[in-house]
């Protein structure tokens, strides 16, 4: 009997499409209850935008939404999935569903069969949960996961949480036969090219869809072809999508920027106002995200953008402590101002 969880057969075509997967905030009222009216318009909005996928019940959906007395994880995820099959009976397209996986194993466990229940078609998996295990115990963590739904793996910067993860675990993780993409958030160069010469050498460069999650380095990700050795020979490759954060925002802008990157890596010539525009893009994401404080103010960040284009009506977070940092919003002026409105129109 088969032990993984068989992905769709279109999965990974659609994947492999190059897809903008925004990171769904939880929509809340001034009371800090779900404000489920918002939140469906919320995923509306990144679908007409142009999304080709949603991730729920990640860092931007905020992690407490597992607490039991917080108890909106199940209520997080149906919403989320309910709205977006509604969104494709009258698009003719399918939403890939990919639902955060946290905790140790027997949670991740509960949270992938969770998550299958309501149609997901992959579970996003961190390991922050995890902080000693062994490579080998964290690749027994993934396999029990991926008994349950199609993994995309997930290598998280240590600033928030990540841990340090060999080349060696990436390329047994991508050879996990239910595995149908990585999202690589390391915010470091080595470690990110450590992840694609991992699938290379595994020889699944054409069944694991490489994902940037490094919000720092957006555009130059998506426009770089890397050239890897293997016993093979040279294995091209790169990275065809993201999974951000950043794109929880400006997400019509994001679909056109995807679409210029694409345009650029096929024609091998990347515009010097594209390059330029990525460096305009980090220092956007830096007053968004919070970089000067250690992330403390990036979840409200991105509300904050939202609440502006009138998709929010209150910034607050479960935590009623997270807030924005000293100066935050003024720096995210400054950056709408630079971008301008045709990049990040919503």
């Amino acid at each position: 009997m088969n032990r993984f969880s068989k992905p769709e057969p279109w999965l990974r075509a659609r994947l492999f499409e190059g897809l903008v997967i925004p990171a769904h905030p939880l929509v809340l009222t001034d009371a800090g209850e779900l404000d489920e009216l918002r939140q469906r318009d919320l995923t509306r909005y990144y679908l007409e935008a142009g999304a080709g996928g949603i991730a729920v019940g990640v860092h931007t959906t905020q992690f407490e939404i597992r607490d039991p007395m917080i108890g909106l994880l199940d209520s997080v995820l149906e919403l989320a999935a309910h709205t977006a099959r509604d969104h494709d009976a009258t698009s003719g397209l399918v939403t890939v569903l990919i639902a955060g996986i946290c905790g140790g194993t027997d949670q991740a466990v509960a949270e992938a069969r969770l998550a299958a229940h309501h149609g997901y078609h992959a579970g996003l998996v961190s390991l922050a949960a995890l902080p000693d295990a062994s490579h080998d115990q964290l690749v027994e963590h993934c396999l029990a996961v991926a008994a349950e739904i199609p993994l995309f793996g997930f290598y998280l910067q240590p600033a928030v949480g990540g841990r340090f993860l060999s080349s060696d675990f990436w390329r047994r993780f991508s050879l996990i036969p239910n595995c149908v993409g990585i999202k690589i958030a390391a915010f470091n160069r080595y470690q990110t090219l450590d992840v694609i010469r991992a699938v290379a050498e595994a020889g699944r460069e054409n069944d694991v869809a490489l994902y940037t999650g490094n919000d720092d380095h957006i555009v130059a990700d998506l426009v770089t072809t890397y050239e890897i050795s293997t016993d093979r020979g040279p294995v091209r490759l790169g990275m065809i999508g993201g999974l951000l954060g950043q794109w929880a925002v400006w997400t019509r802008g994001a679909v056109d920027m995807l679409d210029r990157c694409k345009g650029a890596r096929e024609a091998g010539s990347v515009p010097a106002d594209l390059l330029t525009f990525g460096e305009q893009l980090t220092e956007a994401n830096a007053a968004i995200f919070d970089v000067e404080n250690d992330f403390a103010g990036c979840v409200p960040g991105i509300h904050e953008v939202l609440r502006r284009a009138g998709l929010m009506q209150s910034i607050r977070c479960l935590n009623p402590d997270e807030v924005l940092s000293p100066g935050q919003a003024e720096k995210i002026t400054a950056a709408e101002l630079v971008l301008g409105e045709g990049s990040v129109a919503d």
